[in-house]
């Protein structure tokens, strides 16, 4: 991958296993290499609910420090826009893994719910954010997050709102992003912007 190749923001789509973290690592790999000053730094959104998802957590860890070890890994399940301003400078490249679950963070109940500011809020200032329109992300800032409005109509009522609340999220992140990308089978489709 060549210094061409990075747009100031990326949004990269896709379904389950499809190569969008991996394209994202390989994206922060190319610009730590460009420069000893450049550096990297991941914007974590899951969270370890469960056993499973502890071991996945682990195993990506594992995996990311194998393929990018100069990235540094920067944890923050509901504040992104705020941690994405913190974390942001002309010389990092932040990457943000992933917006479903940073999604699915802001819709489930927690035990402090007074802490999570209103979800269309936030979602208005990472989009200002991603624009430019307000100070924050001054450099590179690749996004991950699902397409999962390809398949077939959820059943339960809670599931459809989620799936629309992602639909809306990814048409409003995908409109402010320079360049964004599907992938398939590990094939990055480029979608907007020069590939």
């Amino acid at each position: 991958m060549t210094s061409n190749m990075l747009a100031r923001s990326e949004f990269i789509l896709g379904g389950q296993r499809s190569g969008k973290s991996r394209r994202a690592e390989l994206l922060a790999r190319s610009w730590l290499a460009q420069s000893p000053s450049h550096e990297a730094v991941l914007i974590a959104t899951g969270q370890p609910w469960d056993d499973e998802m502890r071991a996945r957590i682990a195993r990506h860890q594992l995996d990311r420090a194998e393929r990018v070890p100069g990235m540094r890994t920067h944890e923050e399940p509901l504040a992104l826009p705020e941690a994405l301003a913190s974390c942001s400078n002309a010389h990092t490249l932040v990457v943000v893994d992933c917006l479903t679950l940073w999604l699915t963070n802001q819709l489930m109940p927690a035990e402090n719910d007074e802490s999570k500011k209103p979800l269309r809020l936030q979602v208005r200032r990472l989009d200002a954010l991603l624009s430019g329109v307000i100070v924050g992300a001054a450099g590179p800032v690749i996004l991950v997050g699902n397409e999962i409005g390809l398949g077939v109509i959820p059943m339960g009522r809670e599931t459809r709102d989620f799936v629309d609340a992602l639909g809306r999220l990814n048409q409003e992140v995908a409109a402010v992003c320079a360049r964004v990308t599907l992938m398939v089978a590990g094939l990055p489709l480029t979608l907007k912007g020069q590939p």
